[in-house]
C-alpha cells in the first residue's frame, strides 16, 4: 500500500495534457479499522476496480478531535484512541486498499471551507473519480459540509458520490465508539466480535526501566525475573488500560503466550525512564531458549512485535513495594497460565466434536 503523508505539494492546476491521478476515494478517521470500515472498505475497493482506479482512504492525524482538545485546553474532548497510526495503516494494508492519504489535522485544514476541501483536496489533487461516505459524514470548516453537498458538487464536477448506511452485528450498529466502550469495559470477546479478530497493539521495543532484573534480584532463584518487552505510545489516551493475557507476535515461528500491563504503571516513580508514560509492558510466560540464539544479545531491542490482548485479568493496581509488585505479577503469571489452559482445553473440545 502506497502512503501519501499530506497533500499540498500536489495543490496545482495540471499543466496541458495532464491529468489529476484518478482515484476512488472515501474519507474518516478509520480508528480500529471494524468490521463497519471492513465492509466500506470492500466495497470501495470493488468499485475502484469497476474503475480502473486505485482505491484511496484519505484519514487525518491527530484525530480531529485530538486537535480541537488541544486548541481548546480541554483534554476531555479527546477520544480515547483505539489503534495507533501504525496499525492503522497495517489493517487498512491488509483490507487490500492501494493507497492512503494521511492528512495532517492542523489549523489550516480545520478552517478550510467544504466547496475549498472539495476543489483543492478532492479534484486538483486527487482526481477523484468515485467518492464512498459513512451515513453521518460531515467536512470543512465547522463540519458546514454533509453528503448533500458532496453529491452536488459530484455532479457538477464529474464524479460519483455514494453513501453507505450503517453496518450491524447482532443488531447492534458497529463503530469506533462501540469498540472503545467495549475495549473500556474490558470485554474483549466483543471487542473481537466488533473488530473481526482479536485487538492487538504493535511497536518497536524499547529500553524500558530494567526493573524486571531488579525484581529478579530480589527473588533468588527466579532465573531473569520478569523480563518485558515494552512498546511506548506517542497518544497519552488509549482506549484499554490493565493487566492482559496476550499473545505475542514477531519473536520466532510461533507467537508466545505472555501477560501485559498497559497504562502508566502506578507502582512505579512518575518520574521513571518512561517519564510517566503510557507503555505496553510484556511479559512472556515462557521465553523459549532458541531466541537467545536468533536475538542480539539475546534482547529484542529494536523489533517490531504484535501484541493481542485476549483477556482482561483486572485493572492496574497500586503495589506497595517491590515485594508486593513481585507477588502481583506472578499472581497475573498464574493467572494468565489458566486462561491459555482454559482456552487449549475450549479449542481441544471443539476440536473432538467436530471430528464426531
Amino acid at each position: 500500500m502506497k502512503i501519501i503523508r499530506g497533500l499540498w505539494n500536489r495543490l496545482h492546476q495540471p499543466a496541458a495534457g495532464e491529468d489529476a491521478p484518478g482515484c476512488a476515494l472515501t474519507i474518516g478517521n478509520f480508528d480500529g479499522v471494524h468490521r463497519g470500515h471492513q465492509a466500506m472498505l470492500a466495497l470501495l475497493i470493488n468499485e475502484a476496480k469497476h474503475r480502473g482506479v486505485p482505491s484511496c482512504v484519505m484519514t487525518f492525524e491527530p484525530h480531529p478531535r485530538d486537535y480541537f482538545a488541544a486548541v481548546h485546553h480541554k483534554p476531555d474532548l479527546a477520544p480515547a484512541r483505539i489503534a495507533t497510526l501504525r496499525d492503522k495503516l497495517e489493517e487498512l494494508r491488509r483490507c487490500g486498499v492501494d493507497q492512503c492519504v494521511v492528512l495532517p489535522f492542523n489549523a489550516r485544514l480545520a478552517s478550510q471551507q467544504p466547496q475549498a476541501f472539495i476543489q483543492d483536496i478532492l479534484v486538483k489533487a486527487l482526481g477523484v473519480k468515485y467518492v464512498l461516505v459513512g451515513d453521518d459524514f460531515r467536512f470543512g470548516s465547522q463540519r458546514a459540509g454533509d453528503y448533500a453537498m458532496l453529491d452536488a458538487a459530484g455532479s457538477s464536477l464529474g464524479f460519483d458520490v455514494a453513501r453507505m448506511q450503517s453496518y450491524e452485528v447482532h443488531g447492534t450498529r458497529v463503530s469506533s465508539s462501540a469498540v472503545r466502550e467495549a475495549l473500556a469495559a474490558g470485554d474483549m470477546e466483543r471487542v473481537a466480535a466488533l473488530l473481526g479478530r482479536p485487538f492487538s497493539i504493535s511497536g518497536h521495543v524499547v529500553h524500558g526501566r530494567k526493573l524486571g532484573r531488579q525484581l529478579a534480584e530480589s527473588r533468588p532463584g527466579a532465573g531473569d525475573g520478569f523480563r518485558t518487552l515494552n512498546l511506548r505510545f506517542s497518544h497519552w489516551k488509549p482506549a484499554a488500560s490493565g493487566i492482559f493475557a496476550v499473545r505475542v507476535h514477531g519473536l520466532g515461528d510461533n507467537p508466545l503466550h505472555g501477560v501485559a500491563n498497559l497504562g502508566v504503571r502506578p507502582s512505579l516513580d512518575p518520574d521513571d525512564v518512561n517519564g510517566g508514560r503510557v507503555l505496553l509492558e510484556t511479559h512472556c510466560l515462557d521465553w523459549p531458549a532458541e531466541l537467545a540464539t536468533r536475538l542480539p544479545g539475546g534482547e529484542a531491542y529494536g523489533k517490531i512485535i504484535r501484541v493481542e490482548l485476549l483477556h482482561k485479568l483486572h485493572d492496574e493496581l497500586k503495589y506497595d513495594g517491590l515485594d508486593a509488585l513481585t507477588r502481583g505479577i506472578a499472581k497475573d503469571c498464574d493467572d494468565a497460565r489458566a486462561f491459555f489452559a482454559s482456552l487449549h482445553a475450549q479449542t481441544h473440545r471443539q476440536t473432538t466434536r467436530d471430528r464426531i
